[in-house]
């Protein structure tokens, strides 16, 4: 009757937790004086508004003086507490049990910061991965997810990073790159891009990716809108979000080749709109935007002064002939509110070496110069060397990147002609890049013996794991389920083996029933 009264009395400071009498454990209501909780959620700005966390307030005062209340579970405890006005509110969930029958353990906050969880994984890696440790069990699988040249770095590239790390430029450099390495992509973008871009307009960061991330949360506020034309690489919208700006999609469609149309465009621009992410040649669909149609993107951008745009060029050289690639900044009006990224991953089969960069505006270069100081700093010393080297090949990467480009439009030419002999299958004709983004929906619905449906292109691309051991990469990751995306970055004797297994896989697929 005791606990019963005290149950009552403090239903909002207690908990009901187990107590030790003897050898056995009953549950009674009691009050716990030597809570500790340890706060390891990851929000930045969690940890600089401490008083505000449960936990922390919980340490802020005696130990004597807290109570916890109880849930509807008599083990679980829940605290609310808002952590900012942007924020929702956040659940910290608190077990508390008996150490060795007296004094109650209670468990680290694993709480994870709203922004982060609403970040997708990249499904590109996730596939990439999957198929890696297939082959590693001994599954032979065929991967053509990952945007990858099979190419090695130029023989004259890697002995550039070689002798750097003999000779022991091993070091820091300055956050932004080194001097000759930023003087010699000034030279580089005024030969071949037509763009007038002094040192201090240029950052180098470990790869392009880094560049844009940090561009999108230097430029974008909470609540900006993004605009991304889809298809569109994963990354963009997921960047977006972290930079807690909204990622607004505009779709293309394959009979236009993917390519973004200005009315569509100018109907989704408001007083939010902040950044357009234009790519070309595009990843996913390969496709080029020529000069005219920039233009015509460009007027309408030119009517919105907080407009910007975020030109992503990393895919510049491998380009098709008659397709030629166009700077967005170097048309008129342009160059004062474009950031223009690139690198050294696709052309010079550098991946592994990540390097990139960015060229804008020196008072939007100084906002991304400030992130990267408090991130990574500047990229490798050893990967500088070697992008110089780069460069240092000729107009557009000379012969070795032309050798590569060569190679990568016969596999094109190669898959384009395969996939087109098969029934149900639209395919854009990509020139640029090395992507193939095919239209398999007509084939959605359609039933496998010991498969099951094939619902959309993500049960599609898993079809052809299991059934043909040829890892894609499916639309829905690119922001249009219609399709699934094909790397030929693999050598032809790779692609023609894909292809095989590819047609007889389609072979087992049933014609969808039409109800």
């Amino acid at each position: 009757m005791k606990n019963e009264g005290r149950k009552k009395k403090k239903k909002k400071t207690s908990t009901y937790l187990p107590t030790t009498k003897g050898s056995k454990s009953t549950w009674s209501w009691i009050h716990l004086p030597h809570l500790r909780v340890s706060d390891q959620s990851l929000n930045p700005v969690m940890e600089a508004t401490t008083l505000s966390s449960p936990s922390r307030s919980l340490l802020s005062k005696p130990a004597s003086s807290h109570f916890l209340s109880h849930s509807t579970h008599p083990k679980s405890v829940s605290f609310s507490k808002s952590w900012e006005k942007r924020v929702n509110l956040l659940s910290v969930k608190v077990m508390a049990i008996s150490q060795n029958g007296t004094e109650p353990i209670v468990p680290v906050d694993d709480s994870i910061n709203p922004r982060v969880k609403s970040v997708k994984p990249s499904k590109t890696m996730a596939i990439t991965d999957h198929a890696t440790a297939l082959v590693q069990a001994g599954v032979p699988v065929i991967r053509l997810a990952a945007g990858e040249p099979d190419f090695d770095t130029p023989a004259v590239i890697a002995e550039a990073g070689i002798s750097a790390i003999r000779e022991g430029q091993t070091r820091y450099t300055p956050n932004t790159g080194t001097m000759e390495l930023r003087k010699a992509i000034c030279h580089k973008l005024k030969e071949e891009n037509g763009l007038d871009y002094a040192s201090d307009q240029i950052m180098v960061s470990n790869g392009a990716k880094q560049c844009i991330l940090q561009a999108v949360l230097a430029v974008c506020s909470p609540g900006d809108e993004v605009l991304i034309p889809a298809p569109f690489w994963v990354s963009y919208p997921e960047m977006a979000r972290l930079a807690e700006a909204e990622p607004v999609i505009l779709p293309t469609d394959i009979s236009d080749n993917f390519l973004l149309k200005p009315e569509l465009l100018a109907s989704k621009i408001n007083e939010k709109s902040r950044l357009l992410i234009l790519c070309s040649p595009s990843n996913p669909t390969g496709s080029v935007y020529p000069k005219e149609l920039l233009e015509q993107i460009a007027d309408i951008v030119r009517k919105h002064p907080r407009l910007l745009v975020l030109s992503d060029e990393i895919y510049e050289h491998i380009i098709y002939s008659p397709a030629k690639h166009t700077s967005f900044a170097s048309l008129p009006g342009m160059y004062d509110r474009t950031l223009t990224v690139n690198g050294f991953s696709k052309a010079f089969a550098m991946t592994g070496w990540r390097l990139g960069y960015l060229a804008c505006p020196k008072h939007f270069l100084s906002a991304c110069a400030k992130i990267q100081s408090q991130n990574t700093s500047g990229a490798s010393s050893i990967s500088q060397k070697a992008g110089l080297a780069a460069l240092n090949l000729g107009y557009a990467g000379g012969e070795a990147v032309a050798t590569m480009v060569k190679a990568f439009r016969e596999r094109r030419d190669f898959l384009v002609k395969s996939f087109r002999e098969l029934p149900g299958v639209k395919i854009a004709e990509p020139q640029g890049a090395f992507y193939l983004f095919i239209d398999f929906s007509s084939h959605y619905g359609s039933e496998v013996e010991g498969f099951g449906i094939i619902k959309d292109s993500e049960s599609l691309c898993r079809f052809f794991l299991d059934k043909a051991q040829v890892a894609l990469v499916p639309g829905d990751a690119f922001g249009d389920d219609r399709c699934i995306r094909i790397s030929y970055a693999a050598s032809l004797t790779t692609l023609e083996a894909a292809m095989n297994k590819i047609k007889e896989a389609m072979a087992l697929l049933k014609p969808p029933v039409i109800v």
